[in-house]
C-alpha cells in the first residue's frame, strides 16, 4: 500500500469507530487493511459519500444487509427492523453522515480543508462500484458476531 497517506486515512478508521461505539453501542475490531478490486460481494448495502477541498474521492461503506438492518435497530432504540425499509435506510444514511462529518472535523483539525457530499446508499448483490480518484483501500472492522462493517477510502490530495 505504499503511497497512502496514513494520515488521511486514519481519521475516517477513528470516526467509524467513535461512531459505532456512541450511536449504536456496537465495539469494533480493526481488521488488517488491503487493496480492494471494485467488486462488492454478497447482498449489502454500499453507501457512497464524496469528500472534496484539499482531499478528494470518495469513501463507501459497506455492510451486509444483516448488519444493516442490526445497526438501524440500535440507531432507532431497538425497535425491530427485519428488513431494510426507508427508515432503516434513513438510519444508515445519517450515521454514515455522522461518520464522515467527524472524519472531516478530525481532517480539518489537521489544517485541511474538507467537505462531504450527501449520501447515495447503493443496495444490491455482488454490486461492481468504480471509484475514480485512486487506490481503494478497505479498512474492516470487525464486530462482535463477526460481521463486518467495511471503510472503503478511495482520496488523493491535490
Amino acid at each position: 500500500m505504499s503511497g497512502v497517506n496514513v494520515e488521511f486515512i486514519n481519521p475516517f478508521i477513528g470516526a467509524a469507530q467513535k461512531i459505532l461505539r456512541d450511536v449504536c453501542q456496537l465495539e469494533t475490531k480493526l481488521q488488517k487493511p488491503y487493496l480492494k478490486e471494485a467488486e462488492y460481494k454478497g447482498d449489502l448495502v454500499a453507501v457512497i459519500i464524496g469528500v472534496t477541498g484539499n482531499i478528494k474521492g470518495q469513501v463507501i461503506l459497506s455492510i451486509s444487509i444483516e448488519t444493516a438492518c442490526n445497526i438501524a435497530s440500535k440507531m432507532m432504540m431497538g425497535m425491530p427492523v427485519d428488513a431494510l425499509n426507508d427508515m432503516a435506510k434513513s438510519a444508515i444514511s445519517e450515521l454514515s453522515n455522522m461518520i464522515l462529518g467527524n472524519a472531516a472535523t478530525n481532517l480539518s483539525q489537521k489544517g485541511l480543508t474538507v467537505d462531504i457530499t450527501p449520501p447515495s446508499i447503493c443496495l444490491g448483490k455482488d454490486m461492481n462500484i468504480t471509484v475514480n480518484h485512486s487506490k481503494n483501500i478497505c479498512v474492516p472492522l470487525k464486530f462482535d458476531d463477526n460481521s463486518l462493517f467495511e471503510v472503503n477510502i478511495s482520496i488523493v490530495e491535490e
